[in-house]
């Protein structure tokens, strides 16, 4: 029995392997970078509502709009309560990932309680 060749067949799967692993880790990446990013813009849309909640809620509202678009995400909902801004953020599915919701957040901001 002739086996030469048997270890470059083992190298080209143990190569596939290896490249696939890679691939999957780089949308594992990609996903958790979109997520930290929905939140921080959720984060920072909240606090900037609540900055401006004694403005209103349309002036308050639109900054938290002005904040999410600059971080590459949109503002779902915005509500305040008082002086206390609710929103809701939704990000862009990296391109990197195959499949699967794009990343959303929720955050609330406003006075610390007494």
């Amino acid at each position: 029995m002739d086996d030469r060749g048997s270890a470059t067949a083992l190298a080209a799967v143990l190569s596939l392997v290896v490249l696939l692993l890679l691939g999957w880790l780089v949308q594992l990446g990609a996903a958790t970078a979109a997520r930290h990013r929905t939140e921080g813009a959720a984060d920072l849309a909240a606090l900037a509502a609540a900055a401006h909640a004694i403005s209103g809620p349309d002036v308050a509202c639109a900054q938290a709009a002005w904040v999410t678009g600059g971080m590459r995400t949109r503002l779902i909902t915005c509500t305040l309560a008082g002086r206390e801004a609710r929103v809701e953020v939704v990000g862009e599915r990296p391109g990197a990932v195959i499949g699967g919701a794009p990343p959303s957040a929720r955050a609330r901001a406003g006075p610390a309680p007494r």
